[in-house]
């Protein structure tokens, strides 16, 4: 018996929903307008900081020292702000790098959240472009990981080649509930919203997985697929590795983890419990260590060294190209393998 649902006398199940679809695009409605406004007075407040610095000519190097002052101070004062020396220095490059810029470009980065607006300042140079990727984002709903990979993609000139033959986009509402979703868990916490990941998401996670485990076992070189969302439990818990494979000429087993995002840090330590798990509870006494390779859309080769540093498990960090002919992204995988 479901006990949410209750008795409507005086309404047919029409009417009802009717009433149900108003409600759900009021609070949608709702959602946009307020996700739109937080994150414009955001930017705003970052780019008159930003503005402040680059006026004052502080560059890194000889204005650290004042920079990191001025961290300290702000934070003392706005607790909840991000303020750190790193995000200040950002908010001077952000007001240099769209200062000149086109009023449209201005507008269309104004009410992306911060976490994308900085991928597209490190990750595309030309305006055209980043105009492109601000639109896709606010009329798609990408989080900040769907459009690393829309970048990876390079998903600009994908668009360029392509002959229009509607006219959806100037004569249907866009559906904006995913995008503020993104932008809520990008700025604050509103829990009476219920908001939750975007499906697309996984959807990605799924297809690449799925792409991975056929090259791989195409590779011929001894890989024995295992399992994905393979379940490893241990002391009453449950750990599921995205894809676990078997090499005979290494003798050992192999775990992938997927991340359509940057890497992080945490992502190590995750992987490290898994193969001190599958050590335990999988390997033969006849097979060596498991090895471990962590695949993400991007990474940095110094997060990846400190990240590292201290751990006694095999693991690889690869940046997988979703772009990348068949060939070199199983180099790629097998350079992590013998690394």
């Amino acid at each position: 018996m479901n006990k949410d649902k209750v008795t409507l006398p005086s309404f047919n199940e029409a009417e009802y929903k009717e009433i149900l679809h108003q409600a759900i695009s009021q609070i949608r409605a709702a959602r946009i307008l307020i996700a739109r406004q937080v994150n414009s007075s955001t930017q705003s407040v970052y780019w008159n900081l930003g503005k402040l610095l680059s006026e004052r000519q502080l560059e890194e190097g000889y204005g650290s020292g004042v920079v990191k002052q001025l961290s300290i101070d702000l934070k003392n004062e706005f607790r909840d702000m991000g303020l750190s020396p790193r995000n200040l220095w950002d908010m001077k490059r952000f007001y240099e790098r769209y200062h000149r810029a086109d009023i449209k470009l201005r507008q269309a980065v104004a009410v992306l959240p911060w976490g994308h607006n900085l991928l597209l300042i490190n990750k595309v140079k030309d305006d055209s472009q980043i105009e492109f990727y601000a639109s896709e984002t606010l009329s798609k709903g990408w989080s900040r990981d769907l459009l690393l990979n829309a970048i990876k993609m390079d998903s600009y000139s994908q668009a360029q080649k392509q002959i229009k033959t509607h006219n959806f986009d100037q004569t249907l509402p866009e559906a904006h509930a995913d995008y503020a979703n993104e932008v809520f868990k990008s700025t604050y916490n509103l829990g009476f919203l219920g908001v939750t990941e975007p499906i697309k998401e996984l959807e990605l996670e799924n297809r690449l997985i799925a792409k991975i485990r056929a090259f791989i076992l195409e590779l011929g070189r001894g890989f024995s697929f295992i399992g994905n969302q393979y379940r490893l439990e241990y002391n009453s818990k449950e750990y599921f590795v995205d894809m676990l494979f078997f090499h005979r000429g290494l003798r050992s087993l192999v775990a992938i983890e997927l991340k359509i995002g940057s890497f992080k840090a945490e992502y190590v330590g995750k992987m490290n419990l898994y193969l001190s798990l599958l050590d335990r509870l999988e390997k033969s006494e006849n097979e060596n260590p498991s090895i471990g390779i962590i695949l993400c859309a991007d990474k940095d080769h110094l997060d990846v060294e400190i990240a590292l540093q201290d751990i006694n498990k095999p693991i690889g960090v690869a940046e997988y190209q979703l772009l990348l002919p068949q060939a070199e992204l199983q180099t790629l995988v097998l350079r992590e393998l013998n690394a």
